[in-house]
């Protein structure tokens, strides 16, 4: 049937309310959360209360886009629960509309939100989270080790406030033990320069690294060679790739130019392309909570009361969570393809509710 614009509109604006308000109240709740949660971490470090805040504030934008499939989903649910409640869906239903008619404008506005999230809003969210690490970095953890990985090399900062040494690599190796063509930029206290290192090759042993074929200059210039020179370090294996430029803090434009120079640089980009696929199967992941929703609620007024509704919208949202992360496990281990283990969770989302809505609508 031809149904008219207007009530097209209505259930679009509706929706849209719904997942404003729920998402709201996240956004509330997790602000709240997260600053006690700081101040109790930065109690012992003598971090200021206004920083503290700030850290908030920054780490916000990245807690509020994990939690919008949440928000989706129970938007939904609010949403057809209160159509149902006030018999606008009932009447509607009456009218000759049928499921998949009313649930054509909340799906385009799940996938436009979804759209304008990867576009627009995780690049701000990303800038926002790289200064929030940075800070977490400095205040929290007491460490200022940073990776950065560039078509140039790869740049690692390393050490604490008292010294510090910045290496720049031309070619990694190894997962980042081993570098080749080194230079060592040396700092004291306040970023003051000390000295520089050109050396052939660098290796990362336990508590320090091996450099190989060194010429160690200092403030006045004069090189001195060394076959093997030893530079302190704290870092591991493992807290080299870690402490690499985290998936969070990259635009969704930046990403596909950061996997090609991770590569380049000898990481494994594994992460960054699951973190990318992820973002592309977004938009269908919001359209699968729109369908979830509305297959739970489609009972109320039935058998289902609503403290049920809600119960098992919460249980199916949780499920979809944690398949999510086990399916990215799965991805980053290499024991499922990237592109499966990233748009398994909606794809499986998807067709749970478009059948359980089937069973309630034809069957």
């Amino acid at each position: 049937m031809s149904w008219s614009w207007t009530l097209y509109r209505y259930l679009a604006v509706q929706f849209l309310i719904g997942v404003t308000l729920i998402y709201s109240i996240f956004l509330m709740l997790a602000f709240s959360i997260d600053i006690v949660d700081l101040l109790n971490r930065t109690a012992s470090h003598n971090v200021p209360t206004s920083t503290a805040i700030g850290m908030a504030v920054l780490q916000l934008p990245n807690l509020g886009q994990k939690m919008l499939p949440f928000a989706i989903l129970l938007g939904g649910v609010f949403t057809f629960v209160r159509l149902s409640r006030s018999r606008e869906l009932v009447a509607t239903r009456a009218a000759g509309v049928s499921a998949w008619d009313f649930l054509l404008p909340p799906l385009t506005v799940a996938v436009f939100i979804g759209v304008f999230t990867v576009t627009v809003f995780t690049p701000i969210s990303a800038r926002m989270f790289s200064q929030f690490a940075g800070l977490e970095a400095r205040y929290v953890k007491g460490e200022e080790s940073r990776l950065s990985v560039s078509m140039n090399g790869l740049w690692l900062r390393q050490g604490d406030t008292s010294q510090q040494s910045v290496i720049h690599a031309l070619r990694v190796a190894q997962q980042g033990e081993h570098l080749e063509d080194v230079m060592v930029l040396l700092y004291g206290a306040n970023d003051r320069f000390t000295g520089r290192i050109d050396a052939k090759s660098a290796d990362l042993k336990q508590d320090f690294w091996v450099i190989n074929d060194a010429w160690v200059s200092d403030l006045r210039g004069i090189p001195v060679h060394h076959k093997q020179y030893r530079l302190a370090t704290t870092l591991t294996p493992e807290q080299i790739v870690e402490s690499s430029t985290a998936p969070d803090a990259l635009s969704f434009w930046d990403l596909p130019n950061y996997i090609r120079a991770a590569q380049s640089a000898g990481f494994s980009a594994s992460r960054y392309q699951l973190y990318l696929y992820n973002l592309y199967a977004l938009p269908a992941l919001f359209a699968a909570m729109v369908f979830m929703a509305a297959s739970f609620s489609l009972k109320l007024g039935r058998e289902a009361g609503l403290a049920k509704v809600i119960l098992f919208s919460a249980a199916c949202g949780f499920g979809v969570y944690f398949f999510q992360n086990l399916t990215t496990v799965l991805g980053r281990s290499g024991a499922v393809p990237i592109l499966l283990a990233a748009t398994a969770p909606a794809l499986a989302s998807i067709l749970i509710g478009m059948t359980l809505i089937f069973s309630h609508e034809d069957g």
